[in-house]
């Protein structure tokens, strides 16, 4: 799949999955702390299925050929 999720970006989704899955491992949060798997896997990717459907991309080089 090609590239879709630029630098911050995946390390936003990153650190923010990470965080729900703490949260979710420690009892924090419910069990919805769980769909941080969603962004901590669009991250480490880097493409991301929703991206795709609405044609968007936050990678710089991704409009390149």
């Amino acid at each position: 799949m090609k590239s879709n999720v630029g630098g911050i970006d995946r390390i936003l989704r990153i650190l923010i999955g990470l965080v729900l899955i703490g949260l979710a491992a420690t009892g924090t949060v419910g069990w919805w702390g769980w769909l941080g798997i969603i962004p901590l896997a669009t991250g480490l990717f880097g493409t991301c299925p929703l991206y795709s459907l609405l044609g968007m991309s936050s990678c710089p080089l991704s409009g390149r050929k």
